[in-house]
Formats: structure tokens, sequence, C-alpha cells
């Protein structure tokens, strides 16, 4: 059973013009081109279930939902977030909240998140925005762009002792070399449209190498494969010609070669002005905080990158609609 919110006030109707207006802007934007309902609808009944007669309700999904957007769009923490619901008119009005009513906790949203994790619909809502987008004709099942990149674990979670002399290790996290320095933590790897985005994505710890998950990320593509030189294999590219994909992936020398030959030379050159675009993503999150991972554990991290990739998507819908407008940078979380 979900909360019934008591509706619009006099006091919402006085103050509908007042607060930010660029981000009221922005947020009026996201709600005409993503259905939330329709999104909240899709796991309502795994994550919202019937209550025992005297149980506290749920807040609305469609509500939590939103709430974990707003973190993502404006790197915000869970206490920042529920700081900021309180504060901030645009932020109410978006997630439905009227100015009389209470605003969900800073523990609400570590449970709602906790019951996207057990139920696997983090995945489920990623999949359901990447579905509106299609359905708005803004992928271009023009091929596939694979890449990983190196999401870090913070210092306390890279080894240590909490309070009770426990060790604060992530036992998940692992570690990994890259240009000849050394990096503990995990590894996203994903699949990029030429529009730059994000259609599928894997999140496993740092060891496993680059190669590892791009068959699966490329499963059903039908055009082409961009990736960088980490992916080449002569199986691999046997594969995709006997699938009629073009095979973009940048050559590398192999042993007994002293140097590419003209003809590798000119297929790397023409791969990487495309396998750029799959840098996009990356650098967005970075420019939102997500520079290491927040959670100890390999389901938690994983659900937040899906969501920290759920929001760049939708971000990026707007651009690719020609509704640009970012939203102002915030504060961001250091926890």
């Amino acid at each position: 059973m979900e909360r019934q919110s008591d509706g619009p006030m006099l006091i919402d109707g006085l103050t509908a013009d007042l607060g930010g207006p660029r981000t009221a802007a922005f947020l009026g934007k996201v709600a005409r081109v993503i259905d939330f309902q329709a999104l909240a609808d899709s796991i309502r009944l795994e994550v919202a279930p019937d209550q025992p007669r005297g149980g506290r309700p749920f807040w609305p999904v469609v509500l939590m939902v939103k709430c974990l957007l707003l973190a993502k769009w404006y790197g915000l923490s869970d206490p920042q977030l529920e700081e900021q619901l309180r504060d901030r008119l645009s932020f109410r009005r978006f997630v439905g909240l009227g100015l009389n009513e209470p605003t969900p906790d800073e523990t609400t949203f570590v449970n709602f998140r906790k019951r996207l994790r057990e139920t696997g619909h983090g995945s489920t809502l990623f999949d359901a925005v990447l579905e509106q987008l299609r359905g708005k004709g803004l992928v271009l099942e023009e091929g596939s762009l694979v890449d990983a990149t190196i999401v870090e674990q913070s210092a306390g979670g890279a080894g240590g002792r909490g309070k009770q002399g426990e060790s604060t290790r992530d036992r998940c996290a692992s570690y990994t070399k890259k240009h000849g320095r050394t990096y503990h933590g995990y590894k996203a790897h994903v699949n990029v449209s030429k529009d730059r985005l994000v259609t599928d994505y894997i999140f496993d710890t740092a060891k496993v190498h680059d190669s590892q998950h791009i068959d699966q990320l490329i499963e059903g593509e039908d055009e082409a494969v961009y990736a960088d030189s980490a992916y080449m294999d002569k199986q691999r590219s046997a594969e995709l010609a006997e699938r009629g994909v073009r095979d973009r992936i940048v050559h590398k020398r192999v042993r007994g070669q002293d140097e590419l030959t003209d003809e590798q030379k000119q297929h790397n050159r023409a791969c990487a002005k495309v396998r750029a675009l799959v840098e996009h993503p990356f650098a967005w999150m970075g420019a939102m905080g997500y520079v290491k991972v927040r959670y100890r554990g390999l389901q938690r991290n994983g659900l937040d990158f899906g969501l920290t990739a759920l929001a760049y998507n939708i971000k990026r819908s707007l651009s690719l609609l020609g509704m640009a407008l970012s939203p102002p940078r915030a504060s961001r979380a250091t926890t």
C-alpha cells in the first residue's frame, strides 16, 4: 500500500511561480519526455507490496524513482537529498510533494534502493527508460560502441580498520593495472549507441579484463562493433564476419609484427572517429561526481552505476530532442 498525497493546497498555488527557474525548466522538460508512472508501474508489485494491517504505507514508487534520479542529476548523497527536498520548491514539485506534506528521510532512500537491489529491478528501470527513448526514435541502431572504465573504491573501502577494529576492506573490489598504475575497485563495461546513449552495461570487479564482457554486450548486434585494441581477437573477428557484422575493433601489432600496415592504420583512424563517442557518458558521470564507488559490494555499486547510466540517458535525451538545458552544479557527496 502506498501513501496517498493530499493533493495541491492553497499554499502550493500561491508559490507556483517561486523557486529556481533553471532547475524548474530542466525538471519540467524531463517530466514531459519520460513517463514516470509507467516506470513505477513496471516495478511496483515487487518494491511496494501490500503492507500488513497497521503497517506504515510505502512512499509512492513514482516519487521514490524521481528522488533517486534527482540525487544523480545533482550529485547528492542521501542526507543531502533529504535536505534539498525539504528546501527546494522545484524538487518538491517534480516528485509530487505539496508544501504541507512530510518528506522522505535518508533511511527511506536506503531502504528503497535495497528493495530495488533485492528484486533486480534496477535493470528493469534502465530497460524501461531505454524502451521509452526507443519509442521516440532516439536510439540509433547503427552499431555498438563498447568500452570499459575503472571506478575506484574509496580509501576506506580499499582497506583499514573501523571503530571496532574490524576490517573495512571491500571484499568484492579487486586490483588491476592500467598504464603502469594500480587501481582498486570495479569496472563498468558499456555498450553505447552512435547518438551516445548507454544501451547496455555490465558492472564487475576491476580484475576482470575488458574483453570478457564484450560478447554479451554485443549479442544481437547486426550492424557494426566499435572497440579499442583490448577487444581484438581473431575468433571474435571471424564470428562477427560470419554474422555479417562490420568489425570496427582497433588493430594492434601481433607477435612478430614490427609495425601496423598502412591498411591497418587507415582502419584504426576510421574506427577512432566513431569510437571516441563512447567517452561521452563517462565524462558526464565524472562531471556529476561519479569518480569513485559510493558503497561496498558488487550488487550495491552495480545498482548505483545503473541508476547513474539511467539518469545520463534521460539527460542526453533532452539534447537529442533539442531540449538541452544542463542542471546547475550542486554540492557533491563525499560519502
